[in-house]
């Protein structure tokens, strides 16, 4: 088992205190249903777990209501709060060039020569790509867009990632 997020929690919605969460996962209907269990990252919880009381479809976006979440009060302070689940590891193969979050963390960033660059200590979704967040010893993280540009191979089963950056991306 592998845990994987598969949401955030981006604002709440009305005054009974529903959320809506962004989806990070292949599977949403599966994953956002009533009764679900979620371990949490960030945000006042502490790493307490939420369940899924209500889930309701909105634009795409599940609504979720929430045990011990009564209204919008509570609801605001959980703003952008990871939902994760663990997930049987057959269930994240993916296609040849996609790779869920769970795989890629803890892999090693070289460049092209072989040299260690960092580790790869989370994974940031923007609207128009993700970004590897590479932990570099006793610097600050490197952030390197994961776009095909930059990305030369993924090998899980050696533990790395190969980059082909441009000049002076390190040095941001």
């Amino acid at each position: 088992m592998a845990q994987v997020v598969v949401g955030r929690i981006v604002r709440p919605h009305g005054l009974r205190g529903e959320l809506v969460v962004e989806v990070r996962t292949d599977d949403p209907e599966a994953r956002f249903q009533p009764g679900v269990e979620y371990a949490t990252r960030g945000g006042p919880l502490k790493g307490a777990p939420l369940k899924a009381v209500t889930v309701r479809w909105h634009q795409g976006r599940p609504m979720i209501g929430f045990e011990g979440v009564p209204g919008r009060t509570e609801a605001e302070t959980l703003r952008g709060v990871l939902l994760s689940l663990d997930i049987d590891e057959d269930e994240l193969v993916a296609d040849e060039d996609e790779f869920h979050d769970a795989l890629l963390i803890d892999l090693a960033v070289v460049d092209l020569e072989g040299a260690h660059i960092g580790t790869v200590s989370r994974i940031d979704h923007g609207a128009a790509h993700e970004t590897l967040v590479v932990k570099r010893k006793g610097q600050s993280p490197a952030l390197i867009p994961f776009v095909a540009d930059m990305i030369r191979e993924v090998d899980a089963e050696a533990g790395t990632i190969t980059v082909d950056l441009p000049p002076g991306l390190l040095d941001l």
